[in-house]
Protein backbone atom coordinates (compact mmCIF):
# COMPACT_ATOMS: atom_id res chain seq x y z
CA UNK A 1 0.00 0.00 0.00
CA UNK A 2 1.33 3.42 -0.93
CA UNK A 3 1.22 6.46 1.31
CA UNK A 4 -2.08 8.25 1.63
CA UNK A 5 -2.65 11.09 -0.80
CA UNK A 6 -2.41 14.09 1.50
CA UNK A 7 -1.00 17.60 1.75
CA UNK A 8 -0.86 20.28 4.40
CA UNK A 9 -4.38 21.21 3.26
CA UNK A 10 -5.64 17.80 4.41
CA UNK A 11 -7.53 17.23 7.65
CA UNK A 12 -6.79 13.96 9.43
CA UNK A 13 -9.39 12.60 11.84
CA UNK A 14 -8.11 10.03 14.32
CA UNK A 15 -10.89 7.75 15.56
CA UNK A 16 -13.85 6.34 13.65
CA UNK A 17 -16.57 6.41 16.29
CA UNK A 18 -19.64 8.62 16.00
CA UNK A 19 -17.62 11.79 16.77
CA UNK A 20 -14.84 11.00 14.31
CA UNK A 21 -17.24 10.01 11.55
CA UNK A 22 -19.30 13.16 12.12
CA UNK A 23 -16.26 15.45 12.06
CA UNK A 24 -14.84 13.76 8.95
CA UNK A 25 -18.10 13.96 7.02
CA UNK A 26 -18.73 17.60 7.96
CA UNK A 27 -15.24 18.63 6.81
CA UNK A 28 -15.38 16.53 3.64
CA UNK A 29 -18.81 17.88 2.69
CA UNK A 30 -17.35 21.38 3.02
CA UNK A 31 -14.94 20.44 0.24
CA UNK A 32 -11.89 19.66 2.34
CA UNK A 33 -9.71 16.61 1.78
CA UNK A 34 -10.09 14.34 4.81
CA UNK A 35 -8.43 11.12 5.95
CA UNK A 36 -10.21 9.13 8.66
CA UNK A 37 -8.10 6.69 10.70
CA UNK A 38 -9.63 3.95 12.87
CA UNK A 39 -7.61 1.37 14.84
CA UNK A 40 -10.34 -1.30 14.76
CA UNK A 41 -11.44 -3.34 11.71
CA UNK A 42 -14.59 -1.24 11.25
CA UNK A 43 -16.05 2.17 12.06
CA UNK A 44 -18.78 2.85 14.60
CA UNK A 45 -17.02 2.84 17.94
CA UNK A 46 -19.04 2.48 21.15
CA UNK A 47 -22.24 3.63 19.48
CA UNK A 48 -22.24 0.52 17.29
CA UNK A 49 -22.30 -1.54 20.51
CA UNK A 50 -25.45 0.14 21.82
CA UNK A 51 -28.84 -1.51 21.55
CA UNK A 52 -30.96 1.66 21.76
CA UNK A 53 -30.50 5.39 22.32
CA UNK A 54 -32.24 7.38 25.04
CA UNK A 55 -34.67 9.11 25.26
CA UNK A 56 -36.32 8.13 21.95
CA UNK A 57 -35.42 4.44 22.39
CA UNK A 58 -34.50 4.13 18.72
CA UNK A 59 -31.74 1.91 17.33
CA UNK A 60 -28.32 3.46 16.56
CA UNK A 61 -28.18 1.57 13.26
CA UNK A 62 -30.28 4.19 11.48
CA UNK A 63 -27.88 7.02 12.30
CA UNK A 64 -24.81 4.93 11.55
CA UNK A 65 -26.21 3.68 8.26
CA UNK A 66 -26.81 7.22 7.05
CA UNK A 67 -23.29 8.29 8.04
CA UNK A 68 -21.75 5.23 6.39
CA UNK A 69 -23.63 6.08 3.19
CA UNK A 70 -22.37 9.68 3.31
CA UNK A 71 -18.84 8.41 3.96
CA UNK A 72 -18.91 5.99 1.05
CA UNK A 73 -20.35 8.55 -1.35
CA UNK A 74 -17.88 11.37 -0.62
CA UNK A 75 -14.78 11.42 -2.87
CA UNK A 76 -13.06 13.85 -0.47
CA UNK A 77 -12.95 11.26 2.31
CA UNK A 78 -10.43 8.41 2.56
CA UNK A 79 -10.91 5.78 5.28
CA UNK A 80 -8.17 3.61 6.77
CA UNK A 81 -9.16 0.96 9.29
CA UNK A 82 -6.75 -0.98 11.53
CA UNK A 83 -4.63 2.18 11.57
CA UNK A 84 -2.83 3.49 14.65
CA UNK A 85 -1.03 6.82 14.97
CA UNK A 86 2.45 6.44 16.44
CA UNK A 87 3.64 10.02 16.29
CA UNK A 88 2.60 13.50 15.20
CA UNK A 89 5.34 15.99 14.29
CA UNK A 90 5.07 19.58 13.16
CA UNK A 91 2.99 22.63 13.91
CA UNK A 92 -0.41 24.01 12.99
CA UNK A 93 -0.78 23.96 9.22
CA UNK A 94 2.10 21.55 8.72
CA UNK A 95 1.85 18.16 10.48
CA UNK A 96 3.29 14.76 9.63
CA UNK A 97 1.66 11.67 11.10
CA UNK A 98 3.47 8.36 11.41
CA UNK A 99 0.78 5.66 11.08
CA UNK A 100 0.95 1.87 11.40
CA UNK A 101 -1.51 -0.19 9.35
CA UNK A 102 -2.18 -3.61 10.87
CA UNK A 103 -2.85 -6.50 8.45
CA UNK A 104 -6.50 -7.53 8.00
CA UNK A 105 -5.51 -10.62 5.98
CA UNK A 106 -8.56 -9.97 3.81
CA UNK A 107 -8.34 -7.70 0.77
CA UNK A 108 -10.90 -5.57 -1.06
CA UNK A 109 -12.15 -8.53 -3.11
CA UNK A 110 -14.20 -9.59 -0.06
CA UNK A 111 -17.95 -9.81 -0.68
CA UNK A 112 -18.78 -10.55 2.99
CA UNK A 113 -20.26 -13.90 1.99
CA UNK A 114 -19.07 -15.55 5.22
CA UNK A 115 -17.55 -18.64 3.60
CA UNK A 116 -14.26 -18.10 5.46
CA UNK A 117 -16.05 -18.00 8.83
CA UNK A 118 -18.02 -21.15 8.00
CA UNK A 119 -14.80 -22.97 7.16
CA UNK A 120 -12.89 -22.29 10.39
CA UNK A 121 -13.39 -23.88 13.79
CA UNK A 122 -11.30 -21.84 16.21
CA UNK A 123 -13.14 -19.37 18.45
CA UNK A 124 -11.91 -16.29 20.27
CA UNK A 125 -13.33 -13.78 22.76
CA UNK A 126 -15.73 -11.42 21.01
CA UNK A 127 -14.56 -7.85 21.69
CA UNK A 128 -17.78 -6.38 20.31
CA UNK A 129 -19.72 -8.19 23.06
CA UNK A 130 -17.13 -7.41 25.76
CA UNK A 131 -15.99 -11.03 25.83
CA UNK A 132 -19.44 -12.30 26.82
CA UNK A 133 -19.48 -14.72 23.88
CA UNK A 134 -17.10 -16.22 21.35
CA UNK A 135 -16.63 -15.41 17.68
CA UNK A 136 -14.92 -17.27 14.84
CA UNK A 137 -11.32 -16.50 13.88
CA UNK A 138 -12.64 -15.12 10.56
CA UNK A 139 -15.35 -12.59 11.32
CA UNK A 140 -17.28 -9.40 10.74
CA UNK A 141 -17.13 -7.18 13.82
CA UNK A 142 -20.93 -6.73 13.67
CA UNK A 143 -23.84 -6.85 11.25
CA UNK A 144 -23.35 -3.09 10.74
CA UNK A 145 -19.60 -3.34 10.13
CA UNK A 146 -18.17 -0.71 7.79
CA UNK A 147 -16.39 -1.60 5.64
CA UNK A 148 -18.38 -4.80 5.08
CA UNK A 149 -15.23 -6.87 4.90
CA UNK A 150 -14.18 -9.82 6.99
CA UNK A 151 -11.02 -9.86 9.09
CA UNK A 152 -8.80 -12.74 10.15
CA UNK A 153 -7.72 -12.84 13.79
CA UNK A 154 -3.89 -12.63 13.86
CA UNK A 155 -3.84 -15.52 16.37
CA UNK A 156 -5.14 -17.75 13.56
CA UNK A 157 -2.27 -17.01 11.19
CA UNK A 158 -0.05 -20.06 10.69
CA UNK A 159 -2.75 -22.54 11.69
CA UNK A 160 -4.76 -25.03 9.65
CA UNK A 161 -7.80 -22.83 10.20
CA UNK A 162 -6.13 -20.00 8.29
CA UNK A 163 -5.53 -22.27 5.31
CA UNK A 164 -9.15 -23.47 5.49
CA UNK A 165 -10.34 -19.85 5.36
CA UNK A 166 -8.18 -19.17 2.32
CA UNK A 167 -9.34 -22.31 0.54
CA UNK A 168 -13.00 -21.49 1.20
CA UNK A 169 -12.80 -18.04 -0.41
CA UNK A 170 -13.83 -18.17 -4.08
CA UNK A 171 -12.84 -14.56 -4.85
CA UNK A 172 -9.24 -14.74 -3.57
CA UNK A 173 -9.95 -12.23 -0.81
CA UNK A 174 -8.04 -14.03 1.96
CA UNK A 175 -4.39 -12.94 1.82
CA UNK A 176 -2.38 -14.59 4.60
CA UNK A 177 0.82 -12.85 3.45
CA UNK A 178 -0.34 -9.35 4.36
CA UNK A 179 2.24 -7.50 6.44
CA UNK A 180 2.16 -4.60 8.84
CA UNK A 181 2.97 -1.30 7.11
CA UNK A 182 3.99 2.16 8.21
CA UNK A 183 2.84 5.17 6.22
CA UNK A 184 3.43 8.90 6.52
CA UNK A 185 0.54 11.34 6.18
CA UNK A 186 0.76 15.11 5.76
CA UNK A 187 -1.94 17.27 7.32
CA UNK A 188 -2.68 20.88 8.09
CA UNK A 189 -4.98 20.03 11.01
CA UNK A 190 -5.77 16.97 13.11
CA UNK A 191 -9.02 16.09 14.86
CA UNK A 192 -8.48 13.70 17.75
CA UNK A 193 -11.65 11.65 18.25
CA UNK A 194 -10.52 8.46 19.94
CA UNK A 195 -13.57 8.29 22.19
CA UNK A 196 -13.96 6.57 25.52
CA UNK A 197 -13.67 3.32 27.36
CA UNK A 198 -15.70 2.09 30.35
CA UNK A 199 -13.93 2.46 33.66
CA UNK A 200 -12.33 -0.79 34.80
CA UNK A 201 -14.80 -2.23 37.33
CA UNK A 202 -12.08 -4.54 38.70
CA UNK A 203 -10.59 -1.49 40.41
CA UNK A 204 -13.72 -0.98 42.54
CA UNK A 205 -12.91 -3.69 45.05
CA UNK A 206 -15.93 -3.18 47.38
CA UNK A 207 -18.29 -4.03 44.49
CA UNK A 208 -16.79 -7.50 43.87
CA UNK A 209 -16.90 -7.36 40.07
CA UNK A 210 -13.88 -9.65 39.95
CA UNK A 211 -15.28 -12.02 42.58
CA UNK A 212 -18.98 -12.41 41.77
CA UNK A 213 -20.19 -13.70 38.41
CA UNK A 214 -23.52 -11.96 38.90
CA UNK A 215 -22.00 -8.48 39.10
CA UNK A 216 -21.66 -6.97 35.63
CA UNK A 217 -21.19 -3.52 34.07
CA UNK A 218 -23.71 -1.34 32.30
CA UNK A 219 -22.00 -1.82 28.92
CA UNK A 220 -22.26 -5.60 29.35
CA UNK A 221 -25.92 -5.26 30.33
CA UNK A 222 -26.50 -3.18 27.19
CA UNK A 223 -25.19 -5.99 24.99
CA UNK A 224 -27.26 -8.51 26.96
CA UNK A 225 -30.45 -6.60 26.13
CA UNK A 226 -29.80 -6.71 22.38
CA UNK A 227 -31.72 -9.56 20.69
CA UNK A 228 -28.59 -10.09 18.55
CA UNK A 229 -26.32 -9.94 21.59
CA UNK A 230 -24.65 -12.69 23.62
CA UNK A 231 -27.85 -13.81 25.41
CA UNK A 232 -30.35 -13.20 22.62
CA UNK A 233 -31.94 -10.31 24.49
CA UNK A 234 -32.54 -12.26 27.71
CA UNK A 235 -31.44 -10.96 31.11
CA UNK A 236 -29.45 -13.90 32.43
CA UNK A 237 -27.26 -14.75 35.38
CA UNK A 238 -23.95 -16.50 34.88
CA UNK A 239 -25.57 -19.92 35.38
CA UNK A 240 -28.05 -19.20 32.57
CA UNK A 241 -31.06 -18.63 34.82
CA UNK A 242 -33.21 -15.55 34.30
CA UNK A 243 -32.56 -12.52 36.48
CA UNK A 244 -35.77 -10.85 37.62
CA UNK A 245 -34.51 -8.82 40.57
CA UNK A 246 -31.85 -6.48 39.21
CA UNK A 247 -29.94 -3.79 41.12
CA UNK A 248 -28.27 -0.82 39.43
CA UNK A 249 -25.46 0.94 41.30
CA UNK A 250 -25.02 4.49 40.05
CA UNK A 251 -21.70 6.37 40.05
CA UNK A 252 -19.77 3.08 40.22
CA UNK A 253 -16.28 4.53 40.40
CA UNK A 254 -17.43 8.00 39.27
CA UNK A 255 -17.46 11.21 41.33
CA UNK A 256 -15.03 9.42 43.62
CA UNK A 257 -11.60 10.75 44.57
CA UNK A 258 -10.27 7.16 44.56
CA UNK A 259 -11.29 6.42 40.96
CA UNK A 260 -12.89 8.92 38.54
CA UNK A 261 -13.41 12.40 39.95
CA UNK A 262 -15.72 13.53 37.16
CA UNK A 263 -19.37 12.83 36.36
CA UNK A 264 -19.71 10.97 33.04
CA UNK A 265 -23.12 12.55 32.30
CA UNK A 266 -24.57 9.43 30.67
CA UNK A 267 -24.75 6.88 33.50
CA UNK A 268 -28.04 8.04 35.02
CA UNK A 269 -29.80 8.09 31.67
CA UNK A 270 -28.27 4.77 30.63
CA UNK A 271 -29.70 3.10 33.74
CA UNK A 272 -33.12 4.70 33.24
CA UNK A 273 -33.00 3.37 29.68
CA UNK A 274 -32.08 -0.09 30.94
CA UNK A 275 -35.09 -0.21 33.25
CA UNK A 276 -37.31 0.76 30.30
CA UNK A 277 -35.76 -2.05 28.29
CA UNK A 278 -36.39 -4.46 31.15
CA UNK A 279 -40.09 -3.65 30.91
CA UNK A 280 -39.93 -4.33 27.16
CA UNK A 281 -38.06 -7.56 27.81
CA UNK A 282 -40.58 -8.96 30.29
CA UNK A 283 -43.66 -7.64 28.45
CA UNK A 284 -46.94 -8.46 30.20
CA UNK A 285 -45.12 -10.46 32.88
CA UNK A 286 -45.00 -8.21 35.95
CA UNK A 287 -42.78 -10.53 37.98
CA UNK A 288 -39.64 -8.42 37.77
CA UNK A 289 -38.04 -5.64 39.77
CA UNK A 290 -35.38 -2.98 39.19
CA UNK A 291 -33.73 -1.16 42.10
CA UNK A 292 -31.68 1.96 41.38
CA UNK A 293 -29.17 2.94 44.08
CA UNK A 294 -28.22 6.54 43.38
CA UNK A 295 -26.54 9.64 44.83
CA UNK A 296 -28.66 11.95 42.68
CA UNK A 297 -30.24 11.62 39.24
CA UNK A 298 -28.80 14.05 36.74
CA UNK A 299 -31.54 14.51 34.15
CA UNK A 300 -32.58 17.93 32.85
CA UNK A 301 -35.00 19.43 30.32
CA UNK A 302 -36.68 16.85 28.07
CA UNK A 303 -34.49 14.15 29.59
CA UNK A 304 -36.31 14.64 32.89
CA UNK A 305 -39.57 13.60 31.23
CA UNK A 306 -37.93 10.26 30.58
CA UNK A 307 -36.77 10.15 34.20
CA UNK A 308 -40.25 10.86 35.56
CA UNK A 309 -41.76 8.18 33.31
CA UNK A 310 -39.38 5.57 34.71
CA UNK A 311 -39.95 6.82 38.25
CA UNK A 312 -43.68 6.21 37.85
CA UNK A 313 -43.14 2.55 36.95
CA UNK A 314 -44.29 0.44 39.94
CA UNK A 315 -41.62 -2.16 39.22
CA UNK A 316 -38.81 0.37 39.63
CA UNK A 317 -37.55 1.47 43.05
CA UNK A 318 -35.16 4.36 43.68
CA UNK A 319 -32.91 4.08 46.75
CA UNK A 320 -30.90 7.17 47.63
CA UNK A 321 -27.64 5.67 48.78
CA UNK A 322 -23.98 5.24 47.92
CA UNK A 323 -23.64 1.45 48.17
CA UNK A 324 -20.85 0.58 50.60
CA UNK A 325 -20.16 -2.98 49.46
CA UNK A 326 -21.42 -6.00 47.54
CA UNK A 327 -21.13 -9.33 49.35
CA UNK A 328 -22.41 -12.83 48.66
CA UNK A 329 -25.29 -14.57 50.43
CA UNK A 330 -24.01 -17.82 51.96
CA UNK A 331 -27.04 -19.91 51.03
CA UNK A 332 -28.13 -18.63 47.62
CA UNK A 333 -24.81 -17.19 46.43
CA UNK A 334 -26.71 -14.09 45.30
CA UNK A 335 -25.06 -10.68 45.49
CA UNK A 336 -26.08 -8.62 48.53
CA UNK A 337 -25.89 -4.82 48.55
CA UNK A 338 -24.94 -3.20 51.85
CA UNK A 339 -25.32 0.43 52.78
CA UNK A 340 -27.51 3.13 54.29
CA UNK A 341 -30.59 4.66 52.67
CA UNK A 342 -30.07 8.37 53.32
CA UNK A 343 -33.81 9.02 53.14
CA UNK A 344 -34.52 7.91 56.70
CA UNK A 345 -31.01 6.58 57.33
CA UNK A 346 -32.03 2.94 57.32
CA UNK A 347 -29.32 0.34 57.03
CA UNK A 348 -29.95 -2.32 54.41
CA UNK A 349 -28.56 -5.64 53.20
CA UNK A 350 -30.57 -6.25 50.03
CA UNK A 351 -30.27 -9.45 48.03
CA UNK A 352 -30.60 -9.36 44.23
CA UNK A 353 -30.33 -11.77 41.30
CA UNK A 354 -28.01 -9.53 39.32
CA UNK A 355 -26.09 -6.31 39.99
CA UNK A 356 -25.29 -3.81 37.23
CA UNK A 357 -22.50 -1.31 37.87
CA UNK A 358 -23.04 2.00 36.10
CA UNK A 359 -19.36 2.56 35.39
CA UNK A 360 -18.30 5.91 33.99
CA UNK A 361 -16.40 7.03 30.92
CA UNK A 362 -12.72 7.75 30.68
CA UNK A 363 -10.83 8.73 27.52
CA UNK A 364 -9.56 5.76 25.48
CA UNK A 365 -6.28 7.62 25.06
CA UNK A 366 -5.47 10.05 27.84
CA UNK A 367 -3.95 13.42 27.01
CA UNK A 368 -0.55 12.53 28.47
CA UNK A 369 -0.44 9.35 26.32
CA UNK A 370 -1.09 11.09 22.99
CA UNK A 371 1.53 10.92 20.21
CA UNK A 372 1.69 14.72 20.31
CA UNK A 373 2.04 17.33 23.02
CA UNK A 374 -1.49 18.14 24.14
CA UNK A 375 -2.87 19.92 27.20
CA UNK A 376 -5.12 17.69 29.30
CA UNK A 377 -7.19 18.01 32.45
CA UNK A 378 -6.97 15.93 35.62
CA UNK A 379 -9.12 13.16 34.12
CA UNK A 380 -7.08 12.78 30.94
CA UNK A 381 -9.49 14.62 28.63
CA UNK A 382 -7.99 17.06 26.13
CA UNK A 383 -8.71 20.59 27.28
CA UNK A 384 -10.65 22.78 24.87
CA UNK A 385 -10.59 26.28 26.38
CA UNK A 386 -9.03 29.20 24.54
CA UNK A 387 -5.69 28.92 26.33
CA UNK A 388 -5.28 25.19 25.71
CA UNK A 389 -6.38 25.47 22.07
CA UNK A 390 -3.57 27.94 21.50
CA UNK A 391 -1.18 25.45 23.09
CA UNK A 392 -2.60 22.52 21.11
CA UNK A 393 -2.16 24.34 17.80
CA UNK A 394 -4.00 22.72 14.92
CA UNK A 395 -4.96 19.59 16.85
CA UNK A 396 -8.53 19.60 18.15
CA UNK A 397 -10.39 17.18 20.40
CA UNK A 398 -13.77 15.93 19.25
CA UNK A 399 -16.48 14.22 21.28
CA UNK A 400 -15.48 12.28 24.37
CA UNK A 401 -11.76 12.77 23.73
CA UNK A 402 -12.39 16.25 25.13
CA UNK A 403 -15.04 15.64 27.79
CA UNK A 404 -17.70 13.17 28.92
CA UNK A 405 -20.69 13.58 26.59
CA UNK A 406 -23.77 11.73 25.42
CA UNK A 407 -24.13 10.87 21.72
CA UNK A 408 -26.11 13.97 20.78
CA UNK A 409 -23.66 16.38 22.41
CA UNK A 410 -20.67 14.42 21.09
CA UNK A 411 -21.90 14.90 17.52
CA UNK A 412 -22.45 18.62 18.11
CA UNK A 413 -18.97 18.88 19.62
CA UNK A 414 -17.47 17.06 16.63
CA UNK A 415 -19.08 19.53 14.23
CA UNK A 416 -17.46 22.36 16.17
CA UNK A 417 -14.07 20.64 15.94
CA UNK A 418 -14.50 20.20 12.20
CA UNK A 419 -15.16 23.93 11.83
CA UNK A 420 -12.01 24.78 13.80
CA UNK A 421 -9.94 22.42 11.65
CA UNK A 422 -11.43 23.96 8.47
CA UNK A 423 -10.37 27.43 9.68
CA UNK A 424 -6.78 26.19 9.98
CA UNK A 425 -6.89 24.74 6.45
CA UNK A 426 -8.37 27.95 5.08
CA UNK A 427 -5.50 29.92 6.60
CA UNK A 428 -3.02 27.52 4.99
CA UNK A 429 -4.77 27.95 1.62
CA UNK A 430 -4.79 31.75 1.83
CA UNK A 431 -1.09 31.82 2.79
CA UNK A 432 -0.05 29.64 -0.14
CA UNK A 433 -2.33 31.40 -2.66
Amino acid sequence: MTDAIATNETIVVVGGGISGISAAIEAAECGKQVILLEKNPSLGGRVSQLYKYFPKMCHPTCGLEINYRRTKANPNLQVYTMAEVNKIDGTSGDYTLDVTLKPRYVNENCTACGACADAVEGEYDDEFNYGMKKRKGAYLTSTMAYPQRYVIDPAMIGTDDAEKAKAACTVNAVDLDMQEETISIKAGAVIWATGWQPFDANKIQPYAYDRNDNVITNVEFERMLDPFGPTGGKILRKDGSEARNVAFIQCAGSRDRNYLKHCSRICCMATLKHTKLMRECYGADENWKASIYYIDIRAIDRIDDFHQEVKADPNVTFIKSKVASVTRDRDSGNPVLNGVNTEGYHRYANEHDLVVLAVGMEPSVKADQLPANMIGDGSGFIQADAESEAGNGGIFAAGVAGEALDVNRAVQNATGSALRAIQVINRVSSTEA
